[in-house]
């Protein structure tokens, strides 16, 4: 579904499919190891592509696809505003430039792994990256007071996903299977009444 360009003067599109590769590109150059929550901000916030509630849902399809999220997330804006041209532009804007600066750096790395500072930095860019997603859970965690199910129960999902995981090291995708698919069915029914 493709939003109307500016409903009330408040929404917005990108304009073009070098728009698009532009806009994915600067995103995936502003983070490193945890981009969501940038993207979350640009993409809501300051471009207005998306409401926070179609973000908590483009993120959710993104997250049950295989590969990376915001690679994912990438691929479902596009398509969303210009279909498949779309998804291959902000897909390559989110990956194109960031793979070469891989590579550089991984050239680099490999020359200077021995060096104290570069240790620490990677330590330093680590803690970042916790705190961003952090950052990022605690943004979209409002848009859970919308959500059909009650906050308490998708509290005690979120704990009981934890203790299967990292408590009894269940696999992912039985998790995900269960649970997921445990709240699908409860929400329907709560849609349904």
């Amino acid at each position: 579904m493709i939003p109307e360009d500016n409903p009330g003067g408040d929404r917005r599109r990108p304009q073009s499919l070098a728009d698009l590769f532009l806009s994915f590109t600067i995103l995936a150059l502003q983070g490193f190891g945890g981009v969501l929550a940038v993207v979350q901000r640009e993409l809501v916030e300051r471009k207005r592509w998306l409401t926070q509630e179609e973000f908590t849902e483009e993120l959710a399809v993104a997250q049950i696809m295989p590969g990376p999220n915001v690679v994912n997330l990438s691929l479902v804006i596009g398509a969303r505003y210009f279909g498949m041209p779309g998804a291959a532009a902000a897909l390559a804007g989110m990956l194109a430039i960031p793979l070469l600066l891989i590579i550089v750096l991984a050239l680099l790395h490999s020359q200077f792994a021995d060096h104290p500072g570069v240790a620490g930095a990677l330590r330093g860019m680590a803690a970042v990256s916790a705190g961003m997603i952090a950052a990022t859970g605690v943004k979209l965690a409002a848009s859970l007071k919308k959500h059909p199910l009650p906050l308490v129960f998708g509290l005690g999902i979120a704990v009981l996903a934890v203790v299967l995981l990292v408590g009894l090291r269940a696999p992912l995708l039985y998790v995900l299977a269960g649970l997921g698919g445990l709240c699908c069915l409860l929400t329907y029914r709560r849609l349904n009444k």
